[in-house]
C-alpha cells in the first residue's frame, strides 16, 4: 500500500504534535511558491532528511505555522511537510503558463543581454500579461515584470502528446533524492514530472505511483511484452520503458544513484543491476492512453 500518511495532514501533524508538543492555531491559507523551488520535510529543521520539492507557482494550502515554518499541502499531489515561511506568497496571482522547456532564465526585462534574475524549472507555474520582442526573439512579460523566453513555456491547457517524450529531455539531469526539478531529480520525481507536462498529475512516490498509475501489466517472462511508456517498479525504485535500440534491446530511463543522474540503460541488465539493492520488479503498470478514451 502507498504511504498515505505523507499525503494527509491531520495525520502527519499528529504524528508531529505527540514528539514536539503544540503548535499554532491553524490558518487554512492558500499560498504559493515564490522562489525556484523549496524543500519540504517531515520536520520543521533544517536537519531533517527531503521529503520532496514544491517549485515556482506551485500552490499551498498552509494548515500551520510555527516560527520560521509553515506546515503546508501541495495542490497539486496532495503532498504534506513543512517548508520554510520565507519561500510563500500569500498573494498569488492566477497562473497561466508553466515552463516546458528543462529550464529556463528570467530576465528584468525582454532583453536576453540584460543580468538574469534566477532560474526556473519544467514546470514552474507562470502568470502571463503581455508579450514583447526585442532583436528577434520573443519573450513573455509575468505579472512581476520578468520576461522569460516566450518558446520556453505553454499554456496550461497544452500538454505533451507523450509524456516519455518529455522524460528524455531531461536526460543528463543530476539525480537527487527527494528532487523534482530539471536542477536534480530522483526516480519517482521524473515520472511524476514527465507525466505532469502530459496532462497526468500522478502522486509523488514509486510506492503511491505503483498502486495508482494506469493498470498493472504481465511484462512476459523476460519482459518482452512491454512497449514504449510501461513503468517498472521496484521496492523504493521506478523507472520508464522508453523503447528498444538500434539492435531491438529494451531500453529503461530512469533518475538513479548508480549513475547520479537520468540516464537510459538496457532493461534486462538494468534488472539484474538493481536486484543488488531493491531486489526484482515488483510489477509493471501501463498509463491510460488518453486519446483512446
Amino acid at each position: 500500500m502507498p504511504n498515505l500518511p505523507k499525503l494527509d495532514p491531520l495525520d502527519r501533524r499528529l504524528n508531529f504534535l505527540d514528539t514536539r508538543g503544540s503548535i499554532v492555531a491553524e490558518r487554512g491559507s492558500t499560498a504559493s511558491i515564490k522562489v525556484a523551488f523549496t524543500e519540504l520535510r517531515k520536520d520543521p529543521e533544517m536537519a531533517c532528511a527531503i521529503d520532496t520539492q514544491l517549485m515556482f507557482g506551485q500552490r499551498v494550502r498552509v494548515q500551520e505555522v510555527s516560527g520560521e515554518w509553515a506546515w503546508v499541502q501541495a495542490e497539486r499531489d496532495g503532498y504534506v511537510g513543512w517548508i520554510e515561511e520565507k519561500t510563500l506568497n500569500y498573494s498569488p496571482v492566477e497562473t497561466t503558463h508553466v515552463v516546458s522547456a528543462p529550464r529556463t532564465f528570467f530576465y528584468p526585462g525582454p532583453d536576453l543581454k540584460l543580468p538574469h534574475k534566477g532560474m526556473r524549472s519544467m514546470g514552474s507555474e507562470l502568470c502571463v500579461v503581455d508579450e514583447a520582442e526585442t532583436r528577434g526573439t520573443r519573450y513573455a512579460i509575468l505579472a512581476g515584470g520578468e520576461a522569460v523566453i516566450h518558446h520556453h513555456i505553454a499554456p496550461k491547457n497544452e500538454y505533451a502528446a507523450d509524456y516519455v517524450a518529455v522524460a528524455e529531455r531531461l536526460m543528463l539531469t543530476p539525480y537527487l533524492w527527494a528532487g523534482t526539478t530539471a536542477f536534480g531529480i530522483d526516480c519517482s520525481g521524473l515520472v511524476q514530472l514527465a507525466m505532469f507536462m502530459a496532462g497526468d498529475n500522478v502522486l509523488r512516490d514509486s510506492d503511491m505511483q505503483a498502486a495508482t498509475i494506469g493498470a498493472e501489466i504481465d511484462p512476459g517472462s523476460k519482459y518482452q511484452d512491454l512497449q514504449r511508456g510501461d513503468v517498472v517498479f521496484w521496492r523504493g525504485h521506478v523507472g520508464i520503458c522508453h523503447g528498444s535500440d538500434a539492435n531491438g534491446t529494451l531500453m529503461l530511463l530512469h533518475a538513479n544513484g548508480h549513475s547520479m543522474n537520468v540516464t537510459s540503460e538496457p532493461l534486462v541488465p538494468a534488472i539484474e543491476r538493481i536486484a543488488y539493492l531493491y531486489e526484482k520488479p515488483t510489477g509493471v503498470r501501463r498509463p491510460y492512453n488518453k486519446e483512446k478514451e
